[in-house]
């Protein structure tokens, strides 16, 4: 598991508009990443809802969602919902799994492998700040904010 400190895994991805998104790109500003299931689905747009409605509060910090759906999907969920912030296409889980956001879950009694939903602070200098797996989708935004004015302080 990845932990503060740690050099966060870098990685490129298509992002909702076809466009690449490289982590390295975004140095001098911290990251929240956010791993979910699937777009367009309760849990995760209750997240990704919660993260745009916190994003003036925590303007210094660039929101970005993975999952494993495809661009098209991603982008027809963010004209829904007007995120403001890039969402990735992880297709192949490959990103998911370098950050151990991929892996067992149970549903039903019915195991299966998927997407641990996570969030994870990246610094300016691309060190993991604060993890928090298996995180609830209401309350991603607020450890998000907690940890933001902690670091202020």
């Amino acid at each position: 598991m990845l932990k503060p400190g740690d050099r966060a895994p870098a990685f490129t991805l298509l992002d909702q508009c076809q466009q690449k998104w490289r982590l390295t790109d975004q140095q001098n500003r911290r990251i929240a990443l956010f791993f979910y299931p699937k777009a367009n689905t309760g849990g995760c747009t209750v997240q990704a809802c919660g993260l745009r409605d916190i994003a003036p509060q925590a303007d210094d910090v660039q929101i970005v969602g993975i999952s494993p759906d495809s661009p098209e999907v991603q982008a027809r969920w963010d004209e829904k919902h007007q995120f403001g912030f890039p969402l990735l296409s992880d297709l192949d889980h490959k990103i998911a799994t370098k950050y151990r956001a991929w892996g067992p879950k149970k549903l039903y009694g019915r195991e299966y492998e998927g997407v641990l939903r996570s969030l994870f602070l990246i610094s300016a200098t691309g060190r993991i700040e604060n993890v928090w797996m298996k995180i609830s989708p209401k309350e991603t935004p607020h450890r998000l904010l907690m940890a933001l004015e902690e670091s202020n302080e």
